[in-house]
């Protein structure tokens, strides 16, 4: 089956630029590999840091965009089980090496040769985009594909530590932020079955999180409520990419207890010892999920009705959509579609 020799993209052309329309060259489909015409494209904040350069990964051209629903045009001569016209999904990762320990184990995510879709890969604001068949997952039946995009990056990585660390329905947890991740959390949290609470430092969020699936608030700038809070938790996972008084959310917690970061924070943590040794209490981090987990995640979310809450604008007005990312009033994540 042809495929595209040329692909048709907006990029970042320059550091300090804006996206620009670009075309790059691509060779023949690989055998591993599966061609799709992009549909939808969710805009991530790791989107606008890779823009920013924030990380210091970025080589320009740019093509971002990793939350991707598309429809399968092309496959190569080893790919099974995917046909052109699936509607498929992809997410942080274009592919794996296969062959390492995480990779033979079910935790692709966790390869150290993972190829990232927006990190030496062209990502999905474009017509079409290409990546390693066992790197997409198929959308399920009924569920909605402009809101799905969001679930691949921001959904997964919310989801991923209530399995990876076996939170149980009977568990007290708590969730930081109420932004892109933190709003999927108290959905996915809630549905799991655990009794949860939303730190947030806004009281106009306090009914907008009990809509979501908190069962009650906390507020995270009153020092005492977080005092009085202690020994609260089970599980707390913070989804800011901020620092705060990291110890008061420790204390919070139940001994064996676990504070979980799934925001990415650049600044060091500063973490008490004696709290995290006398209540055998745990911290950890997680990224993205494996292909398998993103399949159970997809299939959770269509059944107990989860979705993100998003924003839509035309693929054409890719500036426009970054400029409102920027504003921090989106709400709560932002999607472009092709026409």
């Amino acid at each position: 089956m042809s495929t595209a020799k040329s692909i048709n993209a907006y990029a970042i052309l320059e550091p300090g630029g804006q996206f620009e329309s670009y075309s790059y060259p691509v060779d023949d489909l690989k055998n591993n590999e599966v061609e799709m015409d992009v549909l939808h494209s969710g805009i991530c904040h790791s989107d606008l840091s890779m823009v920013e350069n924030e990380w210091g990964l970025t080589k320009y051209p740019l093509v971002a965009g990793h939350e991707i629903i598309g429809k399968i045009t092309a496959k190569g001569a080893d790919v099974h089980g995917l046909k052109p016209g699936t509607v498929v999904g992809l997410g942080w990762h274009s592919g794996y090496c296969g062959h390492c320990h995480p990779c033979k184990t079910g935790d692709q995510n966790l390869c150290p040769s993972a190829v990232r879709t927006i990190i030496g890969h062209n990502g999905g604001f474009a017509e079409k985009v290409r990546a390693q068949a066992s790197s997409v997952v198929v959308i399920p039946e009924g569920m909605d594909p402009v809101s799905a995009g969001p679930l691949l990056c921001a959904g997964i990585t919310v989801f991923n530590p209530i399995v990876q660390f076996g939170i149980k329905s009977t568990d007290k947890v708590a969730v930081i932020g109420i932004g892109g991740l933190g709003h999927l959390a108290l959905q996915f949290l809630n549905a799991w079955g655990c009794e949860v609470t939303a730190f947030t430092s806004s009281d106009s969020k306090h009914q907008e999180a009990l809509d979501l699936g908190a069962h009650k608030t906390l507020n995270s700038r009153d020092p005492d409520a977080l005092k009085n809070a202690a020994s609260s938790f089970d599980f707390i996972i913070s989804t800011v990419n901020v620092k705060l008084e990291w110890n008061l959310y420790l204390n919070a917690l139940k001994p064996k207890g676990r504070l979980h970061f799934v925001g990415a924070i650049t600044a060091p943590l500063d973490i008490s010892m004696f709290p995290l040794m006398l209540g055998q209490r745990e911290v950890s981090g997680s990224p993205v999920g494996s292909p398998a987990t993103i399949e159970t995640m997809l299939d959770f979310a269509n059944l107990h009705n989860i979705k993100p809450q998003v924003e839509c604008f035309p693929m054409t007005e890719i500036n426009q959509a970054f400029a409102h990312l920027k504003t921090g009033d989106a709400r709560y994540r932002i999607v472009l579609s092709n026409d």
